[in-house]
């Protein structure tokens, strides 16, 4: 690991300050993560891990930890569901109304890893985290766009069984690896993200970019912001996780469905259907949720939506099987939501 400044700060105006003061000057969204000047330390789960690596190489590492007091909160309020960015994994999990009114969501996060590291690691830092593909990871390939931008990608004719069918582009295949974001971007959660300029918040499903011509490019936060919260609308109790992937403890998705169903007397009057393990964002399938929009569910319904979720897929040498163990885990998630009691 290489030297670094450690900063810790008593507030939120504090760091970010810290943040952005110890950017770069001539820093802007289009500078890579992984030489970003400074980076924020919640859990520590993810970032620890890439600068062992030397993936990651800040100069200077704040410390955010004494905001957990402020921005840690789980309010459920009305008809909404409001969660601080340093909550940790585990406490939101195991929380009896996020059990009881957005079931997606805690399995989500119990699906996500090790009890030990859902203790440690932090809703922000969670749906920050980066891909983990092995050329990305792995610095003895210099061919990595993500790292090393302009370079290649040398996922494209590697071993690429882990990486993306969807969202993909010629500059990069690797897959986003959380679980936690697809539940968001399936209830249609909006993220408040805190600056310089105060507190602002967008859509969750604009916060990751496609790769397109800048995979090092990950998220549209500027210079010295952080993700200071979620908020969910709604209530939807009829709502799972499914995740599929090579052993059942601890291990990234090799496909997984976060669907949410509002149903009146057995017709499908609202959903919500967003995938992972299988595109280089966390994925919305709106094609899919419009076939079951007013309709009663059946099993030719099921694999309708399955196909039309994956309808744009492209598979490589080692990654096609992705499509149909896709179309699979999205069908029986919702079988497994139709069929809930709630």
């Amino acid at each position: 690991m290489r030297s670094f400044l450690y900063r810790r700060v008593a507030d939120a105006s504090a760091a970010v300050e810290a943040l952005a003061a110890s950017a770069s000057t001539d820093r802007s969204p289009s500078e890579p993560l992984s030489e970003s000047s400074a980076q924020p330390l919640a859990g520590g789960t993810t970032l620890i891990d890439l600068m062992k690596l030397d993936v990651m190489r800040p100069t200077t590492v704040v410390d955010i930890t004494p905001l957990t007091q402020g921005w840690s909160a789980i309010d459920l309020g009305g008809s909404s569901l409001r969660l601080g960015a340093l909550a940790r994994m585990s406490d939101v999990a195991a929380h009896p109304e996020v059990l009881r009114d957005y079931p997606v969501v805690a399995s989500a996060l119990k699906l996500a890893a090790s009890p030990q590291l859902r203790n440690m690691a932090t809703l922000g830092g969670n749906v920050m985290q980066r891909t983990r593909c092995s050329y990305f990871r792995d610095i003895s390939y210099s061919n990595c766009n993500k790292r090393n931008p302009g370079s290649g990608c040398a996922a494209m004719d590697g071993f690429n069984r882990m990486h993306a069918v969807l969202g993909t582009s010629d500059q990069c295949i690797a897959t986003y690896p959380g679980d936690f974001a697809q539940a968001l971007t399936a209830l249609d959660a909006t993220v408040e993200i805190t600056g310089r300029s105060g507190t602002r918040s967008m859509p969750f499903a604009q916060l990751h970019k496609l790769p397109e011509h800048s995979p090092e490019i990950e998220t549209t936060l500027r210079p010295g912001e952080l993700i200071s919260g979620f908020v969910i609308s709604g209530r939807w109790p009829r709502s799972v996780y499914l995740k599929v992937s090579d052993r059942q403890s601890y291990e990234f998705a090799l496909s997984s469905a976060a669907v949410a169903l509002d149903m009146q007397d057995g017709v499908i009057r609202d959903s919500r259907v967003a995938l992972g393990g299988v595109a280089t964002v966390p994925w919305r399938a709106p094609e899919a949720e419009a076939l079951l929009k007013d309709q009663r569910f059946d099993d030719a319904l099921a694999q309708r939506v399955a196909d039309a979720a994956f309808a744009d897929a492209r598979g490589r040498r080692h990654n096609a099987f992705k499509i149909e163990l896709g179309r699979r885990v999205v069908a029986r998630a919702l079988q497994q939501a139709i069929t809930m009691e709630v």
